[in-house]
């Protein structure tokens, strides 16, 4: 293939990936999206594996590695469930900073370029940069894998003086990055390269460690930000135009979600990144500050859950990730059929950070075949509450609880919920009366007008549906 053809194919490939994010900012083109991208991605290879700058010699070993993760990729979609896609998307971000990282050192030690003057400082300072940041992505990447999965607990780890602590390791890579321009040889820029990467490396440990479980899903919409831009400093490394584009479209687009959702969680999205909120095991306040929950749990029946629904004219349903793991959104897409050809009125409320990651319960909905047009916004729904007359909670905590507007002293004070404790009855659905993901008591559970019918979500839904349709 020629060089103008590949540039060509390189070309249509970046418009294809640019409609393909287009398509997914909406549920009903996502799959058209999905399937642009996949043709974008397959048209680069293409011209990448065919264009001028790969030798015969090489295509045995791209060949392999095609075969190698393919197959790994193929399995991974096969058997990871819904509920693991948090986990395997923070997992994907961990391999792209690897790949920056290996890239980066690969094209430092690489002498069938000669580089002098001002092109070999700057071809240094992209190795610099794209090992830096691929290797915060690499760290940082694996450590929310492991806070997803529950390997590691979800209560920030706060280190004495740790913005100092980060303000040093800033310095000394500037520093260390000094000294590996300077060098003149590689043997002596190796160890300046080196030092600069595993404080990276301990960087990205410390800062999503520093960030508590409710802003998991900020996490990895910034986790991706990071993949993206590490993927556009190998692309500079490289020479290769698409990856470059391909990066920054990325980087760009996971930089505006989080800011997106920290603006929808009242966050400041500095202090999310320094680790400033949120506790897996709760953030005690000082006795007699934060308010204790008042009243009584009201525990009520699947037969009785059946009764309310039946008898109302307008039903909210608010999902959660219990609904994820009990993997009963199908049971739920049937009590929506059941219902609307009652006559009533069903809707699903999502809020922004609902799940494990940035629309978790909208990919969970439209798996189940549920409507796009009754799923809507907090912003576009939280105002109908008063005017409902069951709300019905499906494995949610956090993204209901009144403390954030009513506490002060709450961990999640400030944070936009959905107020489903408006509604003339709530419903509450969950295994036990456990704190969610922040760690922080819901008031929710014992108020008057609320209903707790504990149990596994799919076990529930399906006694509800029997009685629904008795």
């Amino acid at each position: 293939m020629s060089p103008s053809l590949a540039t060509a194919a390189y070309l249509g490939a970046a418009i294809l990936f640019i409609l393909s994010l287009g398509g997914l900012s909406n549920p009903e083109t996502s799959r058209r999206g999905n399937l642009l991208g996949i043709v974008g991605m397959t048209l680069a290879v293409v011209a990448t594996v065919l264009g001028p700058r790969v030798s015969p010699a090489g295509l045995g070993w791209i060949a392999g590695a095609l075969v190698i993760g393919g197959a790994i990729g193929l399995y991974a979609a096969r058997v990871v469930k819904m509920t693991q896609m948090p986990e395997l998307v923070a997992l994907m971000h961990s391999l792209v900073g690897l790949a920056a990282c290996l890239v980066g050192f690969a094209s430092y030690v690489d002498t069938s370029i000669a580089l002098t003057g001002a092109e070999k400082t700057i071809h240094e300072v992209e190795i610099y940069i794209g090992i830096l940041i691929g290797a915060v992505t690499f760290s940082g990447s694996l450590i929310a894998f492991g806070k997803l999965n529950g390997k590691i607990g979800g209560k920030p780890l706060l280190l004495p003086a740790r913005h100092w602590l980060n303000l040093a390791a800033l310095l000394v890579v500037i520093w260390f990055g000094r000294e590996f321009l300077r060098a003149e040889t590689i043997e002596q820029g190796m160890l300046p390269l080196v030092v600069m990467t595993v404080i990276a490396l301990l960087f990205g440990i410390h800062m999503v460690m520093a960030i508590g479980g409710a802003d998991m899903p900020v996490v990895v919409s910034m986790l991706n930000s990071y993949s993206g831009w590490a993927a556009a400093a190998t692309g500079f490394m490289l020479s290769n135009d698409l990856l470059i584009v391909t990066g920054a479209l990325v980087g760009s687009s996971g930089a505006i979600l989080s800011y997106i959702m920290c603006n929808a969680m009242n966050r400041n999205f500095i202090s999310v990144i320094a680790g400033g909120f949120g506790s897996g095991g709760g953030a005690p306040a000082k006795k007699g500050d934060a308010a204790e929950p008042q009243g009584e749990v009201v525990p009520i029946s699947a037969v009785e859950t059946a009764e309310l629904l039946r008898e109302a004219k307008s039903v909210i349903i608010i999902p959660g990730y219990g609904m994820a793991v009990a993997q009963a959104q199908h049971t739920v897409n049937d009590i929506v059929k059941t219902l609307r050809e009652r006559g009533v009125q069903v809707r699903f409320a999502i809020h922004p950070v609902a799940g494990r990651m940035p629309g978790h319960m909208n990919v969970l909905l439209a798996e189940a075949k549920v409507p796009y047009d009754i799923v809507m916004e907090m912003d576009e729904i939280n105002e109908d509450f008063p005017d409902t007359d069951v709300a019905i909670v499906i494995g949610a905590n956090d993204i209901v609880n009144p403390a954030a507007q009513d506490d002060p002293a709450s961990p999640i004070a400030g944070m936009p919920v959905l107020e489903a404790w408006k509604a003339h009855t709530s419903i509450v659905m969950k295994r036990s009366m456990a704190s969610g993901y922040a760690g922080v008591d819901n008031p929710l559970f014992y108020k008057e007008n609320n209903r707790m019918l504990f149990g596994d979500a799919k076990k529930m839904l399906d006694e509800v549906l029997s009685a629904l349709k008795a």
